[in-house]
């Protein structure tokens, strides 16, 4: 069940914020846990019992290590929960992966087939997040950055949390464990997450599904048909789109904690206006780049061990928020090329581009844009055609596939709203109108909200293409 799915609009979150306000203040977790348990079950109801298993390992393994007064005692109760909590991650994620691999280097290495084969696993919805969740939980209570959950209810709610369960953002047990059992709802702070679920339902629905009518059908063609003109353009709208879907769903998920009471943290922050990969990374997906920062880049060293560890740790990283996405080489190699390049700017490049400003934006959008080709693609022979296109090596026939085809005028309009949209433009007209017409500002952002509400079911009832890109990983 995603955010924008007319179930979850119509019937699911009326029902649990009905449900949520008429309960007692004691029984508004119970409420909550109850809604997300039946979340999940709706749309991964088979593997229930292994995020009931993960909860209850987690959180009793959580209050060992708290116990544990020797340091030796604390440090096998914590080995055990990582190769638990990554074992289950690979098992699930990467096996298949693995045993394909094992299969096509088998006859290079031995000399004779590989007789490994073994059923495909599906994956189970939403486990790279809660895995991720589990693993920071256990880590901080190890370093007593936080302090253990006694209670299991309030414990299976930090893990299932619905807004947060599928897609994110990562929140850490520390930065929201206070709120779980002390939170007090406020009239303002509902509207705030209403205002901001609106915003991006919008962002979703009216932006992304409509450039990814357009990324989908280009990435699809065969490569006889792909121009260099109608290749740029669907990487142009992939780009757009990736973000207005992922950075729409983190609005939607802030929206509906702010209805609940909570509050988190932001996960974008305009990334496309960067000047490097560095700080493309502060900005996009903001908290998966603070967990590899804080979980595996710090733990490895960092850069507290010389140039060349700190390179090595860099690439490692990235190669594994490559894995994390997805368990294919495409992944691999959109990883390393985001690590290496970070290594490029730490090695000079970032002095170089702090030079000329506008050199610099090109260069990380142009990076940044590059490597979505191995995000988008399957393969890598698909990512090599499609590169090739890019790069003008296509003999397809221009009048076969016109640009005109694909830009009809709403897809024109809403590309150039992407555009501009992706750049701080919309706070800087809201300050703008606030100095200029006070009194008139909230009156035009209801009814802004209203006519975004209106535009979003609209299109939604109009038409089936409802996809959410993160929802895979």
């Amino acid at each position: 069940m995603v955010f924008s799915a007319p179930l979850f609009l119509l019937v699911f979150l009326p029902l649990t914020l009905a449900a949520y306000y008429l309960a007692p203040r004691a029984a508004r977790n119970a409420v909550l846990l109850v809604a997300s348990l039946l979340f999940y079950a709706w749309g991964e109801l088979r593997y229930v019992p292994l995020v009931l298993a993960s909860i209850a390992f987690n959180g009793w393994i959580g209050l060992r290590i708290a116990a544990a007064t020797a340091t030796a005692p604390r440090r096998r109760a914590l080995a055990t929960a990582i190769v638990v909590n990554v074992g289950t991650l690979a098992v699930f994620k990467y096996a298949n992966f693995a045993v394909e691999n094992w299969t096509a280097v088998a006859p290079w290495l031995t000399g004779v087939p590989s007789a490994t084969a073994m059923a495909t696993i599906p994956l189970p919805l939403g486990i790279s997040f809660f895995t991720f969740h589990a693993i920071s939980y256990v880590v901080d209570v190890y370093k007593r950055n936080a302090a253990p959950e006694r209670r299991l209810g309030t414990f299976a709610l930090y893990i299932l949390l619905f807004p947060q369960l599928i897609a994110g953002p990562i929140i850490r047990w520390r930065d929201i464990a206070t709120q779980l059992t002390g939170r007090r709802e406020r009239l303002a702070e509902v509207a705030y997450g209403v205002r901001r679920f609106v915003t991006g339902l919008a962002k979703k629905v009216l932006i992304a599904n409509t450039l990814g009518r357009i990324a989908d059908p280009i990435f699809a063609l065969p490569v006889g048909e792909l121009t260099p003109a109608v290749a740029w353009l669907g990487l142009v709208c992939y780009t757009l789109q990736i973000y207005f879907d992922f950075s729409g769903y983190s609005d939607m998920a802030i929206g509906l904690m702010r209805m609940l009471g909570f509050r988190i943290l932001e996960n974008f922050n305009y990334p496309y206006i960067a000047r490097s990969v560095r700080e493309f990374w502060r900005r996009w997906h903001i908290s998966l780049s603070n967990w590899f920062r804080d979980y595996l880049y710090v733990p490895l060293g960092g850069n507290r061990r010389g140039r060349l560890r700190e390179y090595a740790n860099l690439i490692v990283v990235f190669i594994l928020c490559g894995l994390w996405h997805g368990a294919s080489w495409p992944f691999v190699l959109w990883g390393a090329w985001h690590g290496v390049f970070l290594v490029a700017e730490r090695a000079g490049l970032a002095r170089l581009l702090a030079r000329a400003r506008w050199a610099a934006h090109a260069y990380a959008l142009a990076v940044v844009m590059l490597g979505w080709v191995l995000f988008r693609c399957d393969t890598l022979a698909h990512a090599a055609r499609y590169y090739a296109a890019l790069a003008g090596a296509s003999d397809a026939d221009p009048v076969l596939r016109p640009l005109q085809q694909w830009l009809d005028p709403l897809a024109l309009a809403t590309l150039a709203l992407a555009v501009i949209l992706s750049a701080p433009v919309a706070p800087a007209l809201g300050r703008w109108r606030d100095r200029r017409w006070p009194r008139a500002g909230a009156a035009v952002e209801v009814a802004s909200m209203v006519t975004l509400l209106v535009l979003a079911t609209a299109f939604l009832a109009a038409g089936t293409y409802n996809p959410f890109i993160y929802f895979r990983f």
